[in-house]
């Protein structure tokens, strides 16, 4: 009797033994599957998140030369319309993480700054020069210099900055919406997002 109940034992124990590994190989199998995707999704959004926006301006530009010691000015002067294309953009091919299968955690460690770019075209209008102060190559390097410094203003007091950080917190919400639906963390700057709308108030 005691030789059927211990072959009962350990035969029970056998089974328990290899439903425990293979449940634990089905949770290796999950959690690699769903560290796939997330990657996936990683790679999927590693496009530039781009905002564009149109801006036009008119400067005067005026030059002016002493010659013989002040007794002659020599002045030379331009009406300028700019009209420029400007895009804000994140590379996320560039983003760093770190995927932590342990504690099921997608980490953020860094996001790349956003780019700005300013394609600017000039008209040049009602351009006068004096035959001692011509127009040079220096005058039109300070017109662009001047222009460009000008945009950066403009763009700083739009909307545009703010519209491409919208794009961007739309994209990382897709990480969030993942990791959350497969149970796991997803982390930024060494604190959980815990709420979707948490992602507004990240410091990028």
């Amino acid at each position: 009797m005691r030789k059927i109940i211990l072959g009962v034992v350990i035969a029970l124990a056998i089974i328990f033994v290899f439903r425990q590994c293979e449940n634990k190989k089905e949770d290796q199998i999950i959690l690699q599957e769903n560290s796939d995707l997330i990657l996936e999704q990683i790679k999927n959004v590693g496009k530039l998140v781009v905002t564009e926006g149109h801006f036009s301006d008119v400067f005067t530009y005026k030059n002016s030369k002493a010659l013989f010691g002040d007794l002659i000015s020599a002045e030379k002067k331009a009406l300028v319309v700019v009209n420029a294309d400007v895009t804000i953009a994140y590379d996320l091919s560039q983003i760093e993480y770190e995927l932590d299968e342990s504690t099921k955690t997608l980490r953020i460690l860094s996001i790349p700054k956003e780019e700005i770019k300013v394609n600017p075209d000039f008209e040049y209008y009602d351009v006068q020069a004096d035959f001692l102060n011509q127009f040079e190559a220096k005058d039109y390097n300070q017109i662009k210099n001047k222009v460009k410094v000008s945009l950066m203003k403009k763009i700083e007091a739009s909307d545009l900055k703010k519209n491409a950080e919208n794009r961007l917190i739309s994209e990382l919400s897709k990480f969030y919406i993942l990791t959350n639906s497969l149970g796991w963390t997803l982390e930024y700057n060494g604190s959980s997002i815990n709420e979707i709308e948490e992602l507004e108030f990240l410091p990028f």
